[in-house]
């Protein structure tokens, strides 16, 4: 039986996969920064390797997709997130990674973690 949890991630990996499309193609009233793409992602990372535990303990193969999605993304956006609040040098901060593949990162956060909603009741 799906659980609320199931349903909030579910919800959150909507809006942060509609947040990172509608930014990509460019029909968002306002820009977000590169900063503030970094940060959703960090987050949206946090919140998919927790789905991946819990699709992993269900023994779903979901699950080891989606823990390596969470390891990728959260190297490239935790690094330069606490790089920016001063935690890690200069060579955290990945300045050679562009805008656009944070958006592409937030798209595919936010697709997996829709698939979560289901995948983890299986």
């Amino acid at each position: 039986m799906m659980q609320m949890r199931d349903w909030v991630i579910g919800l959150i990996g909507v809006i942060i996969g509609a947040l990172g499309v509608l930014s990509l193609i460019g029909i968002l009233p306002f820009e977000l920064s590169r900063g503030v793409l970094i940060w959703v992602a960090a987050i949206a990372g946090i919140i998919l390797l927790y789905a991946a535990i819990v699709e992993i303990t269900n023994s779903n193969i979901m699950g080891t997709v989606s823990i390596i999605a969470a390891g990728i993304v959260l190297i490239i956006s935790l690094l330069p997130a606490l790089n920016g609040i001063g935690w890690l040098g200069d060579w955290a901060s990945l300045s050679w990674i562009g805008e656009a593949v944070y958006k592409i990162i937030v798209v595919v956060e936010g697709a997996l973690l829709a698939i979560a909603t289901f995948a983890m009741e299986l």
